[in-house]
């Protein structure tokens, strides 16, 4: 059976949900919400991820996530690896915490992407968690960060602000718009739009308009195979490797390293230091450092990079580089 349909491309907005196997309690615990939460910002920072909404509930959990590059799968597999092996050592357990595969549903950008932030936003209060007035006390999701006066770079407000009536990023600009979702709870209208299947089912959440032209663009980049298989369009890997390029070159001149004359040997500091900045910012597979820093195998780039970033120096050596860049 066809795995379900993945579109990914860059400025994609997707609406994210997992839910524990068997409908488990799979945040329940102290610390462990938390502990998915600080996975998450890892996450968001590695892979260049704008997340507009998320909220951490005791079974599963949503994300309205847009990424900046063709990497929701690998930055999905990486949170979701990574916050297992996490969890399973706080509580020590053993196997796999989700029912599966994790369901990402494309989001046209604009009013259909800010009705899936509000539709996070107020999943704690159509759990009966908080009310509809007490949607900000829920602890374990975005809005409470929002309304904090140093919020993580990585989270952004403006559509869901822009969308709310043009609100602007104010702690009475998000006065108002804890307002406006306890309307949205409370009108009739409002709420079964909100709860709408549509929001959290089938592939797509957008106009009908919007949906074809995404169905068009797919159809004339790969085949169908290639499509409902899974697997990333030779086109998609192209440019997710020419992203990669263009990063290591700009580390490559801000550390005044020649890519052209890169020692023989594979844990060459400046090869080891351009892999390391390259893996703090960017979703860059081991295999293309490997072959093309020359490090050998990838388990043995993803080492040297490893023990580099354990030392004072090379961790002082990575922060120099990476605030050199701004891509």
């Amino acid at each position: 059976m066809p795995r379900p349909l993945r579109i990914e491309y860059a400025g994609a907005c997707f609406h994210v949900i997992n839910r524990g196997n068997y409908r488990r309690n799979l945040f329940a615990g102290s610390g462990v919400a938390a502990a998915f939460e600080r996975t998450l910002a890892e996450a968001a920072e590695r892979f260049h991820w704008r997340i507009h909404a998320y909220v951490v509930m005791n079974n599963h959990f949503h994300l309205a996530v847009q990424i900046a590059e063709p990497n929701l799968s690998d930055g999905m597999k990486w949170l979701q690896g990574t916050w297992i092996r996490r969890s399973n050592s706080l509580r020590r357990l053993v196997g796999r915490p989700f029912q599966g595969r994790y369901k990402a549903l494309l989001v046209e950008p604009g009013p259909a992407f800010a009705q899936v932030c509000h539709y996070i936003h107020l999943n704690p209060v159509r759990a009966r968690l908080v009310p509809p007035a007490q949607a900000i006390k829920y602890s374990a999701g975005s809005l409470p960060r929002f309304c904090e006066r140093k919020r993580p770079t990585w989270l952004h407000a403006s559509v869901l602000l822009h969308e709310a009536g043009g609100l602007n990023d104010t702690p009475t600009g998000w006065k108002k718009y804890l307002t406006y979702l306890e309307f949205l709870a409370q009108d009739e209208t409002s709420k079964k739009i909100l709860v709408a299947a549509r929001l959290s089912q089938g592939w797509c959440v957008g106009a009908a308009k919007f949906k074809a032209e995404i169905m068009q663009g797919m159809a004339d980049r790969s085949t169908v195979e290639e499509r409902f298989a899974g697997l990333e369009p030779a086109t998609v890997r192209a440019e997710r490797a020419a992203s990669w390029e263009k990063r290591l070159v700009a580390f490559a001149t801000a550390g005044k390293i020649d890519l052209t004359k890169l020692g023989r040997q594979k844990s060459h500091p400046d090869k080891v230091q351009l892999a390391a900045a390259m893996k703090q910012s960017s979703s860059v597979s081991n295999r293309w450092l490997a072959t093309r820093l020359g490090m050998g195998q990838p388990a043995s780039a993803s080492q040297f990079v490893r023990r580099h970033l354990l030392t004072k120096e090379g961790q002082a050596a990575s922060t120099s580089l990476l605030s050199r860049v701004k891509i």
